[in-house]
Formats: C-alpha cells, sequence, structure tokens
C-alpha cells in the first residue's frame, strides 16, 4: 500500500460531490429524465427505475478497482474505493436518512442534516425536469444551513 492512497481515496469522494451534482443536473434531469421522473412523485413499491444509476456509478468504482489490481496500478484503485466510498455515503444520506426507505437514521437532529434534508425538499418541490435547485447531496446552501442552525437553537432553547 501506497502512503497517499487515502489521500487519493479522500480527493476522489470530493470530486464526486461535484461530480453528482452536474450527473444529477444535466444527465438525470436531461437525457436520462426518463430514468429520473419516478424520483420526483410517489409511486408505490420500493423500487424506482432511478435506482439504476446506482449500477452507472458503480461501474467505473468496479472498473477502477478490479483493472488496478490487476495490472498492479494502484491510483484506479484508489479512485475505485473513493468513488465506492461516495456511493456508500449516497445510499445512507440519500436513501436512508431523507427519503426513509429504511428505517435506520431517522432522529439525527443536527443542524447540518437537517439543512440536506430542507435542500432534497427544495428540489423535490419541482416535479417536472426543469426549473431544478439544490442538485448536489452533501454540498448544502448556506441559506438552507443558517435557516436549520437557527430552528435547532430555537429548539434547544426551549428545552
Amino acid at each position: 500500500m501506497f502512503w497517499w492512497g487515502p489521500f487519493v481515496l479522500v480527493a476522489t469522494f470530493i470530486v464526486m460531490e461535484f461530480m453528482a451534482w452536474a450527473t444529477h443536473r444535466f444527465v438525470m434531469h436531461g437525457f436520462m429524465w426518463y430514468f429520473h421522473a419516478d424520483h420526483h412523485v410517489e409511486e408505490p413499491g420500493f423500487f424506482e427505475r432511478n435506482d439504476v444509476f446506482f449500477l452507472i456509478y458503480a461501474i467505473p468504482s468496479w472498473l477502477c478497482i478490479m483493472l488496478g489490481m490487476m495490472f498492479g496500478n494502484y491510483v484506479p484503485v484508489w479512485i475505485g474505493f473513493g468513488i465506492a466510498a461516495y456511493g456508500f455515503a449516497y445510499f445512507l444520506i440519500h436513501d436512508v436518512y431523507i427519503h426513509r426507505r429504511f428505517k435506520w437514521l431517522r432522529d439525527i437532529e443536527r443542524p447540518y442534516f437537517m439543512a440536506i434534508r430542507k435542500a432534497h425538499k427544495v428540489h423535490h418541490k419541482h416535479q417536472g425536469k426543469e426549473h431544478g435547485e439544490c442538485f448536489g447531496m452533501l454540498w448544502v446552501p448556506m441559506k438552507y444551513f443558517r435557516e436549520a442552525r437557527r430552528s435547532y437553537a430555537a429548539k434547544n432553547i426551549s428545552k
């Protein structure tokens, strides 16, 4: 293992937030809207067509790890692990915490997490592919973070 590997993983994780924003804005709300549209409306069932995007991100992660290991080049391996780490964070934050697809992580009442939920609600108020906002997952606009901090402080003062 090279000492710089974890730095590549963290850098990849950070870059993935911007990649996810761009993909969400221009691909999911663009030419692949067919797969993403069901995510913006309540429909019965556990799975959505939108879940195909997990595969779209998992494939490059898997290829980086596999090909890097096959050819002894560890930079792609760490990049693949960074993509996978972001995918895991996305699953926990987006599917578990925000959309409550599982019954875990429901009682997190901290300003940052409250801001994430608010930004996502703002994103989902537009049910069409146009006029969207807040396309990222972890990078929250400051106005929602400030609002969440005020709400959190008011809630904790009254206790």
